[in-house]
C-alpha cells in the first residue's frame, strides 16, 4: 500500500481524488526568535470506558481465539504498541460516577447494575485487570475516580489499594496476588460532574470543596500522585474550582466532542466537520485565560484534554429517565462509513493544537481506544484501523519532540455559515533545529492546495524534491472496514518543490521531512 518516488499529486490522481481550483496564498514560516516548545507525548493518549463493547468484546474477550492467557486481545495490544500509546484513562466517563472500585477486585465478584448505562456490569475487568493490560500495552494507567456517588475516603482508599505498602487496602491488594504496589501516578477527581447528565452531578459551590478534600486525602495516601479534576472552558465553573483547590491540582480536565450525537445519529458531512477543527484552539485559549486569572498559569496547573473526538457517542435518552435508554441503538456507533477522511483531518488539527500549546497542554485522551468512536474497531476475526488510527501512527512515529512556533497564512474554507483556515500546520524539530517534520492538513474537500514553505526561516535551502508521508483517501468520504481494512492508509511520497511550494491533495494529512 505504500507509494514511494511519486508526487503526492500523482498519488492523489491515481486514487481518484478530485484536483481542481488549486488555491494560492498558503504559507508556513517559522516565527523569528520564537523558542521551541517541548510538548508532552502524553497528548497522544486515549480513553477506555465501560460502555457498550469497549471493554467486553473490545480490549477484553477471554473467549476469543485472538486473546492471550489473560483474556486481552493480542491484536489490539500490538496495534497500540505500534503507536506507542502513552496513557489510557479508565474506567469512565459517566460509568465511574456510580462505580465502586471494590466491586471489581478480589476472587468473589458479583455483577452490579450500571446506573449510567442501564446494563449489568459483570465486574470481571477491574483495577487489577486494567493495570495488567496497561503494562502489556506499555502505557501509563490513569484512574478517574467516583466523585458522583463516591466519597473522598473511597477515592483515597483506591489510591491506597494501588500505591501503598501498608494499610487495610494495600493488604487487600497483596491478598489478591499483587504484592508490589502499582505506583499509579495519574488520578482525577470525577468526570463531568458539572453536567446534569452525570450521576451525582454537583453545583459550582459544591465542587471546589469536594475536589479540595478529595485531593488532600488522595495525596495523604500517596504524596507522589498527579491530581486532576473535572473542569470546563467556562470561567463560572473553573475559576471557583481553582480558587478552592487549584493549589492541590496538577491539571484541569477538559472534554469536547465536535458534534453531539447522543440522541440523533446524524453525523455531519465533511465540510461540517472542517468547521469544527478550531475547537481545541478556542477551548485551550479560554482555559489558559482562566488559569492566568487564578494566578496558576505558566504551567503551574496544566490542561488535560482527557476526553475528545469529532463524533460524540450515540446513546439515546441518557439522563432522561422518563424515557429509559435505547441500548440497542449504541451499535450505530460502529457504523464504519462514519469514520472518514473528515475524522482523520479533524483529529490531526486537534493534535496540532495540543502541540502548539505544549507549554500548557500536558495530556490528551482520544475517546475511546476501541469500538464506539475509537480509532480501532474490534471484531471476531481481527481489527480495523480507522482513519484516525493512521493519523496517530504518522504523528507518533514521524514527528520530532519539539515545536518550532510558526506563522501560517492561508485561504479560507467556508461552509455551514462558518469559516476556517484551509490548511493547518505545525512545525516539529529537535532541540538544535537540525531537522524538521512539518505536519500539514489540507481541509479542502476537493481542491489541492499549494503551500509555500519558507525554507530560509528553517535555515535551509529549498530542495527540488522533498520526502513526505501522506494520508489521503480516494474520496473525502473514504473509510476502512472489515471488508476493506486498507482503503485508507498512509503512503510514502516524494513531492516536487516549485518556487518553494509543495502541493497537497484534497482532504489530506501530510508529514513533510526537511533535513
Amino acid at each position: 500500500m505504500k507509494k514511494s518516488g511519486i508526487s503526492m499529486l500523482a498519488a492523489a490522481l491515481a486514487a481518484g481524488v478530485a484536483i481542481s481550483a488549486v488555491a494560492e496564498g498558503n504559507s508556513v514560516a517559522l516565527k523569528a526568535d520564537a523558542k521551541n516548545i517541548k510538548y508532552d507525548p502524553m497528548i497522544f493518549g486515549s480513553f477506555l470506558e465501560h460502555f457498550d463493547n469497549q471493554v467486553y468484546g473490545g480490549v477484553f474477550d477471554p473467549k476469543s481465539p485472538l486473546a492471550d492467557e489473560d483474556g486481552f486481545r493480542k491484536d489490539v495490544i500490538a496495534a497500540l504498541k505500534r503507536i506507542k500509546l502513552p496513557v489510557v484513562r479508565w474506567p469512565g466517563g459517566c460509568f465511574v460516577s456510580a462505580y465502586h472500585w471494590q466491586d471489581g477486585v478480589g476472587p468473589n465478584r458479583e455483577p452490579t447494575y450500571d446506573k449510567a448505562w442501564f446494563v449489568e456490569e459483570p465486574n470481571t475487568f477491574g483495577t487489577d485487570e486494567y493495570v495488567k493490560w496497561c503494562r502489556k500495552v506499555g502505557c501509563e494507567p490513569y484512574i478517574c475516580t467516583n466523585a458522583g456517588t463516591g466519597t473522598p475516603e473511597e477515592m483515597s482508599d483506591w489510591v491506597e489499594y494501588c500505591n501503598q505498602t501498608m494499610g487495610k487496602f494495600a493488604k487487600m491488594r497483596e491478598r489478591n496476588g499483587h504484592k508490589e504496589p502499582y505506583n499509579i501516578k495519574y488520578w482525577s477527581v470525577g468526570n463531568e460532574n458539572w453536567g446534569g447528565h452525570e450521576t451525582g452531578a454537583k453545583t459550582v459551590g459544591e465542587w471546589g470543596p469536594l475536589v479540595r478534600e478529595s485531593s488532600k486525602m488522595m495525596r495523604a495516601a500517596d504524596i507522589r500522585t498527579k491530581l486532576l479534576a473535572a473542569a470546563t472552558p467556562n470561567e463560572k465553573w473553573t475559576l471557583p474550582l481553582l480558587r478552592e483547590a487549584g493549589y492541590l491540582l496538577d491539571y484541569v480536565c477538559i472534554h469536547h466532542y465536535g458534534q453531539i450525537l447522543a440522541v440523533k445519529y446524524n453525523p455531519t458531512d465533511y465540510v461540517g466537520a472542517m468547521m469544527l477543527t478550531d475547537n481545541a484552539e478556542n477551548n485551550i485559549r479560554a482555559v489558559r485565560g482562566i488559569l492566568d486569572k487564578a494566578r496558576l498559569g505558566g504551567g503551574r496547573v496544566k490542561i488535560a484534554y482527557d476526553e475528545w473526538n469529532l463524533r460524540g457517542w450515540h446513546h439515546p435518552w441518557h439522563g432522561d429517565f422518563r424515557r429509559g435508554m435505547d441500548v440497542g441503538a449504541r451499535r450505530r456507533n460502529d457504523t464504519h462509513s462514519t469514520y472518514t477522511m473528515a475524522d482523520a483531518v479533524y483529529t490531526a488539527c486537534q493534535l496540532n493544537s495540543f502541540m502548539r500549546n505544549g507549554d500548557i497542554v500536558g495530556m490528551a485522551c482520544f475517546a475511546p481506544v476501541v469500538n464506539t468512536t475509537g480509532f480501532i474497531f474490534v471484531h471476531d476475526k481481527g481489527i480495523v484501523k480507522r482513519t484516525t488510527y493512521h493519523v496517530y501512527d504518522m504523528y507518533v512515529n514521524e514527528l520530532l519532540p519539539e515545536v518550532a512556533p510558526c506563522a501560517v497564512e492561508c485561504e479560507r474554507l467556508n461552509g455551514w455559515r462558518a469559516s476556517t483556515g484551509m490548511i493547518d500546520a505545525v512545525v516539529t524539530t529537535d532541540a538544535a533545529r537540525s531537522s524538521y517534520r512539518i505536519a500539514i492538513c489540507n481541509k479542502s474537500p476537493d481542491a489541492a492546495q499549494k503551500v509555500r514553505i519558507d525554507f530560509a526561516s528553517l535555515g535551509k535551502s529549498a530542495p527540488a524534491k522533498i520526502k513526505a508521508k501522506v494520508l489521503v483517501g480516494d474520496s473525502k468520504d473514504a473509510f476502512n472496514s472489515p471488508e476493506k481494512p486498507d482503503r485508507v492508509v498512509p503512503s510514502e511520497a516524494e513531492l516536487a518543490v516549485s518556487d518553494g511550494c509543495v502541493e497537497l491533495p484534497a482532504h489530506s494529512v501530510a508529514v513533510i521531512a526537511v533535513d
